[in-house]
């Protein structure tokens, strides 16, 4: 009974940190998201989240992506919307001007979502900071959507409604709705109403 009682302790930690995070930068949330470990955040952008919410950002959660931790990052007036009964596990979200998740999610270990460039890409670019100079546009994933791990979702990037990313996948074109995509850069694989082979099951696994 003691040792219950002590492994708890680190858990009751973790959950007055997170709420002090969010309430430090002012998310809004329909209702407190349930988090496994500590969440991270960055910047004063505008974030919101929806009910049913399940965040893991610890090794002990998921290892598959325990690398580190989930981290929010947003600069001022850029947006973030996470909605209803969405999973997120050890994942970074960069929003530089406007990412939003829809409901029903589900965002595997160690994904990376990016809005932004980062910096330009010209290759006369100096040496000295160039974020205001960088190319920005929205990043949106439709409900139902599944992104397996390790993949990346670069700028401006719109995944429709029910839409599979194979695992370890580089997304920079949209995909439709229902469809299953992957690889680097992703490609189609098959729509949505047909069978997934086995490759293709293990490939959006998370």
């Amino acid at each position: 009974m003691i040792k219950k009682w002590i492994a708890l302790i680190p858990r009751a930690f973790d959950c007055i940190v997170n709420r002090m995070v969010l309430t430090y930068r002012s998310v809004s949330v329909k209702e407190m998201p349930v988090i496994h470990g500590r969440l991270k955040i960055f910047g004063h952008g505008r974030i919101r989240i929806g009910e049913g919410v399940v965040i893991n950002s610890s090794l002990s959660s998921n290892p598959i992506g325990g690398d580190h931790r989930t981290l929010f990052s947003i600069v001022p007036g850029a947006e973030l919307t996470i909605g209803d009964r969405v999973g997120i596990s050890n994942s970074a979200i960069v929003c530089h001007q406007s990412v939003t998740i829809g409901n029903d999610v589900v965002i595997g270990g160690s994904v990376k979502i990016y809005d932004t460039d980062f910096h330009k890409l010209s290759a006369s670019r100096k040496r000295v900071d160039d974020r205001e100079d960088a190319v920005r546009k929205p990043v949106v994933i439709g409900n139902g959507a599944f992104i397996g791990a390790h993949s990346i979702i670069l700028k401006g990037v719109h995944i429709g409604d029910g839409a599979v990313i194979g695992a370890g996948s580089v997304v920079t074109k949209n995909v439709p709705a229902g469809e299953i995509w992957a690889g680097n850069p992703a490609v189609k694989l098959r729509d949505g109403n047909t069978k997934q082979t086995d490759e293709v099951k293990d490939g959006a696994s998370n």
